[in-house]
């Protein structure tokens, strides 16, 4: 039977924070019922906009006891402490991506979590396109044979678009600039069709943009099954592109945001197009998040995955400063 929607207060109103209220109100398993931001303009508008109650402070939200989990979008480096007061507060959340700043943050406040038994998910939407899902399982159904390599692009305009008082274009709130703010999704993408990644070498450059942090970033991952990946991630392109090549000793798929999916098979000449239901994955994330608040399964990406993710990403950054290879490990450690 369907389950009764799970009553959400938002925190952080940023623009992501309505892409994300957005997505409820199409999914309908979740509903808004009070935000939270330390601007009375924004959380008046956003309240306004969706139909929920302005909370005059995080704590208030916190001891509303109608409230049943927390949908954060604050900054990467109060991710620690608003998740911690969440979780004191027996409140489950769904987490912005990357999980934190530093690997100590992520693994607090994932012990956070575990200790009073609430839900942590965090949003990693990309590995739940579908294009990629149909990948995913060509490969699991042995179609590709040994996947040896993969080369990825996530790139967009920035320039004349970017507000230097915001923590996301920041050293301080970003580290790493562009590579950790969108350039997470497609390492994660990669580990999700290839496996995990052992090692790390990176590059950064700011070429474009103003301000303190990198628009260019180009990484080389070793994954630990042997096979080597590339992505490329920029905000100082002329327009906004996504692409993914996947390549397997018995096939290959392309994939790119204005010519979809192809898929070449050891022996033709020509590669066919895929067509692949265009999905909502952002919604998908959050129906994923409510169900499991429920009792019914665990978030795909949880706590612990997440903070592998973020390693990956800490690992290129250290490898693009100190100008050698990190392994992922180290980062761990």
């Amino acid at each position: 039977m369907p389950y009764e929607p799970v009553r959400v207060g938002c925190i952080g109103m940023g623009w992501w924070s309505d892409v994300l209220a957005d997505a409820i109100k199409r999914s309908g398993t979740l509903k808004i019922v009070a935000c939270y931001t330390r601007s009375e303009q924004k959380r008046r508008a956003f309240a306004s906009k969706y139909t929920c109650k302005p909370a005059p402070s995080y704590e208030a939200l916190l001891e509303d006891r109608t409230i049943e989990a927390i949908i954060n979008t604050t900054p990467n480096n109060v991710h620690a402490e608003t998740t911690q007061a969440a979780a004191r507060a027996g409140k489950h959340v769904f987490l912005d991506k990357p999980i934190a700043n530093t690997v100590g943050d992520a693994r607090a406040l994932t012990q956070a979590c575990r200790d009073a038994g609430v839900v942590l998910a965090l949003g990693y939407q990309r590995r739940k396109e579908s294009h990629f899902r149909w990948v995913r399982r060509q490969i699991e159904a042995g179609v590709f044979g040994k996947v040896v390599n993969a080369e990825a692009n996530i790139s967009r305009d920035r320039l004349g678009q970017i507000d230097l008082t915001s923590w996301r274009y920041t050293a301080e709130g970003m580290p790493g600039g562009v590579m950790l703010q969108i350039g997470i999704h497609y390492t994660d993408v990669l580990e999700y069709l290839i496996g995990p990644i052992k090692a790390v070498s990176g590059r950064l450059a700011q070429l474009v943009l103003p301000g303190d942090n990198p628009d260019v970033a180009s990484l080389v991952l070793e994954h630990e099954n042997g096979a080597l990946s590339t992505l490329n991630a920029s905000y100082a392109s002329a327009s906004e592109y996504y692409a993914m090549n996947i390549y397997g000793k018995e096939a290959s798929a392309y994939y790119d945001l204005h010519q979809g999916l192809r898929f070449l098979k050891r022996g033709t000449e020509r590669s066919t197009p895929v067509t692949c239901e265009k999905n909502d994955p952002i919604a998908e994330e959050l129906e994923e998040f409510a169900a499991a608040v429920r009792g019914d399964g665990q978030p795909e990406m949880d706590g612990e995955r997440s903070t592998a993710s973020l390693a990956v990403l800490l690992a290129g950054i250290k490898s693009a400063r100190e100008g050698r290879r990190v392994e992922v490990a180290e980062i761990l450690a």
